[in-house]
């Protein structure tokens, strides 16, 4: 246990490092690192959405699933799976999500902004903790997407070979995809600087089973600070990180892409822990369970690419000005619709036994 404890740590550590690095190499601030923005930035990079200031195929997400597919082949760890709740699993991404481009950012990106003095930030947090909360409640009543079933071993390549493609044409400087001229999707690091990162987190993520949602479920479950250690840690790294580049600037007021409304940076990130904490892990450890080959996590990532490019084609998600009432009435009725599908898969009371069918390594 202590060997996985100092991996955990590790990666949070390593992460925070690259997060900092990443920005101060072109990548937008407080936002060296995060899942849910840059699955965003490639639904625009597929022309999935015609939000024009964020579609670039981002590099570190094809890296990170490059890297987590190598170190399950090593470890004798990629096995194909499938089967578990698939459309279940799609709509809790789709609808997690949404609040997430509500809040403007994952849970790694939650830290990250925190760690930048992003107040903000901590706002959303606390939502998380309350949405992961809610979710240990059906998980303890039972509520469960099943087992997956084993799998022909091509399905579990699919996935890994596609992102291994996509890093290969970036790398080669294909321009077929949409790349933004301006905003967010234009700031950004050297192709072959952010495949690096991206490579080295899925490698360490994919060893470590490092997941934010994971620590805190397992810390208020359990009492058990294995996972919580890697959110410490990145916190802490990347907070020394931006005081040492200067880049540390604590407020609420006039945060990089940010907005102060806290109410819905709260219920924003509550959906987003809600249906995470359903779904088994966040949107980092879905990438990784995905390159290890469940299918089941693939349909997920679908799910949040899905769900970013249907909340900016209909105004749905959030900007430095504030939250849309679209957004708005979008978080509310996400959060129903989550309530209501953790109550409709809570068929018996019994303890908390993994959720969620990769649960365990969440």
């Amino acid at each position: 246990m202590k060997n996985k404890k100092v991996l955990v740590a590790v990666t949070g550590g390593v992460l925070g490092l690259l997060a900092i690095l990443l920005v101060k190499m072109g990548n937008p601030a407080n936002m060296g690192y995060c899942i849910a923005c840059f699955l965003r930035d490639i639904s625009g990079g597929l022309g999935f959405h015609r939000a024009e200031i964020v579609q670039y195929m981002r590099p570190e997400i094809f890296g990170l699933v490059a890297g987590a597919f190598l170190a399950a082949l090593v470890s004798k760890e990629n096995k194909a799976v499938g089967g578990s709740s698939p459309f279940v699993r799609f709509t809790l991404a789709f609808t997690g999500m949404i609040g997430m481009m509500v809040f403007m950012g994952c849970p790694v990106r939650a830290v990250l902004r925190l760690a930048g003095g992003d107040w903000n930030a901590g706002v959303g947090i606390l939502g998380l903790i309350v949405g992961v909360f809610l979710g240990i409640r059906f998980l303890n009543k039972g509520f469960s997407l099943g087992r997956a079933s084993s799998l022909q071993s091509v399905n579990g390549y699919i996935f890994p070979v596609i992102a291994v493609v996509m890093l290969v044409l970036l790398v080669s400087d294909t321009t077929f995809f949409f790349v933004s001229k301006s905003g967010p999707g234009s700031m950004r690091a050297p192709v072959i600087v952010s495949s690096l990162a991206g490579i080295v987190v899925g490698i360490l993520a994919q060893r470590s089973r490092f997941c934010m949602i994971g620590g805190i479920r397992d810390f208020i479950l359990f009492r058990d600070t294995h996972l919580l250690i890697g959110f410490i840690v990145l916190l802490v790294v990347a907070f020394l990180g931006n005081i040492a580049v200067g880049a540390f600037k604590p407020g609420f007021a006039g945060q990089p892409i940010a907005h102060t409304d806290g109410i819905w940076n709260f219920l924003g990130m509550l959906l987003a822990g809600l249906s995470a904490t359903l779904l088994g892990g966040c949107p980092l450890r879905q990438l990784i369970a995905a390159s290890e080959g469940n299918t089941d996590c693939v349909i997920t990532v679908i799910g949040f690419i899905a769900g970013a490019a249907f909340a900016h084609n209909f105004g749905l998600a959030a900007s430095a000005k504030g939250v849309t009432f679209a957004g708005q009435a979008a978080t509310m009725s996400g959060i129903l619709i989550v309530s209501i599908i953790g109550f409709l898969g809570t068929f018996r009371k019994t303890s908390y036994s993994g959720g969620a069918s990769y649960g365990q390594n969440g």
